[in-house]
């Protein structure tokens, strides 16, 4: 059987942005503006309303029945943390300046 993600915790940042626990400890902060259209999800343009979100049935709800899958909701929380990786150099990886000033790396490799 394939993972099935659920919010399990879900705590305010700022603006639109929820930070989310899922059930398999993944923690990510999301912003929601990308899902609020439509007549359901009006209500919560006002910043107000939008921070009266709970969890429920293991998504974020909102007291006007507005709810997002979880599915969707691991998803984009998946691309958020793949976007604020950072690449580090290899190990054994070096730094030197090139003859115009510009920083280069070079990284032994072994054959």
């Amino acid at each position: 059987m394939s993972f099935l993600p659920s919010v399990v915790h879900a705590e305010y940042r700022d603006k639109f942005r929820i930070r989310l626990t899922f059930n398999d400890g993944t923690i990510e902060t999301v912003d929601f503006r990308q899902w609020l259209e439509g007549p359901v999800f009006e209500p919560l343009h006002d910043a107000a309303y939008f921070r009266r979100f709970f969890v429920e049935a293991g998504t974020v709800s909102w007291p006007n029945g507005a709810d997002i899958a979880p599915e969707t909701l691991y998803e984009a929380a998946s691309r958020e943390k793949r976007s604020n990786t950072t690449l580090k150099p290899a190990s054994g990886a070096s730094s030197s300046k090139s003859k115009r000033g510009r920083n280069t790396r070079r990284s032994r490799l072994s054959v």
